[in-house]
């Protein structure tokens, strides 16, 4: 009986601490924790720290530049999608809650009570809403944690002076897609934005939006711990595609496809995938961007998997195109040689100090020359009708990630992803219809050449039949 009592005790002990707290953040229990405890391999603090202190290198004397987390995006009704970060405000900061905005000065400034050269203005912690929808770091734990030395609550920036008129220019993104929300407070992005605007008054004097331009001058570069996970994101995307070509049958459909590549995502610790994946097969295999994954695999053709895992912030982009019955058709194999060649000679072109198109260039020649030497086309310039995309964009916290597309240089990494796609009804022998075909690997640049990061999954159709075998 004393037990038990002592256990009612602690319980109602517990749930009144749960649900009695104002500033939550002084609250200590054993629950106490946040996905930076649960995950011991984020980006550290210093990195962060590291890229603000280059961005603010970067930025004209007597500017500021003003970077606002992604709103939150209503699914339908009451139901919300799944929330994601501003990849620019994460790469600055590493917080990954909404409702939040950082000033960052190129001096000092001197506040009423306090000097720094940035600002952190973010949600305060709230125990009814944390207990609905998960805890918040709060001002305090973000300043240990992340070591941002000055954080307000958002709510304080509508009485804020941020020193705006002192300065030359003050640069800005602004927030993708905005929620609409009570603009007459700043505790969300819409009204913490509509204040911003208020008070820089010179904002629209700036011709020129440099802010796309610094940041993807900083974010092409990968740094080492970068690429720690980006690295993790690819392996995890290799083992998916591979996972795939064991699993697969010609009675399954694509979503079923889809199911295998999502969970093994999920199996190794990615939050999300990096964009909505596609698995086309037959005639969808000719569709870039295809993402509906309903068809059955029995009506036959092959199927263009075209994934990406996300691990931290970071995302892997690897295409494998696989036949479901475990063979390559002669006319299929013909096609994804040709693909092969072309990506793998653009993957020798990607080296340092190359224009960055050069792998594009070489691969586009490769296909041209093919597709007139087996009839599909009659002179080369008409490979785009066949071949319509670019060969490679960059990689990193976005699918097609930043980047000023200047010439290739050590710390890049694009992707190499040539392909063929000949559609029912195409000017060219009937044989060849409904064939698409699309190799994407994800390269590092360094010094010593280009490295294949997502070689981890067989590209080769011997390779391919070879791990399909059942």
């Amino acid at each position: 009986m004393l037990c038990r009592i002592k256990t009612i005790t602690f319980l109602i002990t517990l749930l009144s601490n749960v649900f009695s707290y104002g500033q939550a953040d002084q609250i200590k229990t054993e629950f106490d924790n946040d996905y930076y405890e649960y995950d011991k391999d984020f980006l550290s603090p210093e990195f962060h720290k590291s890229r603000r202190d280059s961005l603010r290198k970067l930025l004209p004397e007597g500017s500021a530049i003003v970077f606002f987390s992604s709103p939150e995006r209503n699914r339908s009704n009451d139901v919300y999608y799944e929330y994601h970060q501003n990849p620019n405000f994460y790469y600055l900061t590493g917080l990954r809650e909404p409702h939040s905005m950082i000033i960052i000065y190129k001096d000092t400034q001197k506040f009423s009570s306090f000097s720094d050269n940035e600002l952190l203005f973010m949600q305060e912690r709230d125990a009814k809403t944390e207990l609905w929808n998960g805890r918040r770091l709060g001002v305090e734990r973000v300043k240990n944690r992340l070591k941002i030395s000055s954080i307000l609550p958002n709510s304080d920036f509508a009485e804020f002076d941020p020193k705006f008129d002192s300065l030359r220019a003050v640069f800005y993104e602004t927030p993708f897609e905005m929620e609409l929300k009570d603009t007459t407070t700043t505790n969300n992005v819409a009204g913490l934005y509509y204040h911003f605007t208020k008070k820089n008054p010179i904002q629209l004097k700036a011709k020129q939006r440099i802010e796309g331009i610094l940041m993807a001058q900083l974010r092409q570069v990968k740094t080492e711990e970068e690429l720690r996970l980006l690295r993790k994101a690819i392996d995890i995307t290799c083992e998916a595609q591979n996972q795939l070509m064991q699993q697969i049958t010609d009675t399954m459909t694509e979503f079923q496809t889809e199911a295998i590549i999502e969970y093994v995502f999920k199996k190794n610790g990615a939050e999300y995938t990096g964009f909505p994946s596609i698995q086309g097969s037959g005639e969808n295999s000719c569709i870039l961007h295809y993402t509906s994954n309903r068809r059955p695999l029995i009506r036959g053709g092959l199927l263009v998997s075209d994934v990406g895992a996300e691990y931290h912030g970071y995302t892997a982009d690897v295409t494998r195109t696989i036949p479901p019955s475990g063979k390559f058709t002669k006319e299929q194999k013909i096609i994804y040689e040709l693909v092969l060649k072309a990506q793998s000679a653009g993957i020798d072109a990607a080296t340092e100090g190359a224009n960055f198109w050069q792998p594009g260039i070489v691969a586009t020649e490769i296909i041209a020359e093919g597709l007139l030497k087996l009839g599909i086309i009659e002179h080369k310039n008409e490979v785009r009708k066949y071949f319509m995309h670019g060969t490679s964009h960059y990689l990193g916290l976005d699918v097609h990630d930043a980047g000023t597309y200047t010439p290739l240089v050590p710390g890049n990494v694009i992707t190499v992803e040539p392909g063929i796609y000949i559609a029912e009804g195409s000017d060219c022998d009937l044989k060849w219809w409904n064939i698409g075909v699309r190799i994407e690997d994800d390269i590092l640049i360094t010094p010593e050449g280009p490295e294949n990061l997502s070689e981890g999954s067989p590209r080769t159709v011997k390779e391919i039949e070879s791990l399909m075998e059942k």
